[in-house]
């Protein structure tokens, strides 16, 4: 697993395994589901991570180091 956090952005990108993207599907506005080509999970894309999370406190940065 790889998290990512872009600051100037504000985007959380969750790889949960490395794999090939065959399709991506918007779960929402602002939510992006990566899958292979058998339909699994592969990444996550969150924008606007800070406000959606709802904790402005927390430094994304802590865990994308």
């Amino acid at each position: 697993m790889n998290i990512t956090y872009f600051q100037d952005t504000d985007t959380l990108y969750i790889e949960f395994r490395k794999g090939e993207i065959s399709e991506t599907r918007d779960l929402d506005e602002n939510t992006l589901l990566d899958l292979d080509a058998a339909g699994q999970i592969v990444a996550l894309t969150i924008e606007h991570a800070r406000d959606r999370a709802d904790i402005p406190q927390f430094s994304f940065e802590q865990i994308a180091a």
